[in-house]
């Protein structure tokens, strides 16, 4: 189905099945390409993929959804300290190659192997240059080499998460609560962290009906 199925350009829509149909894993459909007409549509819908290097294309619609909504951020304690200290630089929508690199590379624990597949790396590198990823880059103030970053997608007031990295200890914490600063500012109403994390969880993010979820994201585009 991969090599048959048609590339889909930015302005195509196209309809997955209703995420009702959802496995009770979230998995809707299996298939299809990352071209960037049905990532983006996929995500207007609530849909985003995740899969393993050798796998088919995976489509999931959890119920309920992690989300954060932004001017819920908890700030930890501990974070607080390190944020009046300003340890890191913090820039927006830039070097967007370079992040999802090391998104793609870095071990995670109890991890093995990525689910950032080289096709995956391309197809967002791709929608980055559509305008479609937003994404922070944090560097140490002496430096140039990135210590953290964060990316996602980026459709109207909605911001879809996708990962994170971190080299040096709180970088991408900080760099998280940077961003989540930045969106607000930016008129984003709600952030899908898609899978629930205990560090996710510190910053307040929070489990809601896909319904809830489905019937704010509609009226953000």
């Amino acid at each position: 189905m991969k090599n048959r199925f048609p590339y889909l350009d930015e302005s195509v829509f196209f309809e997955f099945p209703p995420v009702e149909r959802a496995q009770s894993n979230g998995l809707l459909a299996v298939g299809g390409n990352l071209s960037p007409g049905m990532l983006i549509s996929a995500y207007k819908q609530g849909i985003f993929p995740w899969f393993s290097e050798g796998d088919p294309i995976l489509w999931w619609s959890p119920d309920p959804r992690y989300v954060l909504f932004p001017e819920k951020l908890h700030i930890p304690g501990s974070l607080k300290k390190v944020l009046k200290r300003n340890l890191f630089n913090v820039s927006f929508n830039t070097r967007f190659n370079e992040i999802i690199e090391e998104c793609r590379r870095i071990p995670r624990p109890e991890q093995n192997g990525t689910w950032i597949t080289e096709e995956m790396e391309k197809a967002y590198i791709k929608l980055f240059e559509l305008g479609y990823i937003s994404c922070a880059a944090v560097t140490e103030p002496d430096s140039d080499k990135l210590a953290g970053g964060v990316y996602g997608v980026r459709i109207g007031k909605c911001w879809f998460g996708e990962s994170m990295f971190t080299k040096i200890d709180n970088a991408s914490k900080y760099g998280f609560v940077k961003f989540v600063d930045y969106l607000k500012q930016e008129g984003v109403v709600i952030i899908d962290c898609q899978v629930k994390t205990d560090n996710l969880e510190r910053f307040g993010a929070e489990m809601i009906p896909r319904a809830q979820f489905l019937d704010i994201v509609k009226n953000m585009f």
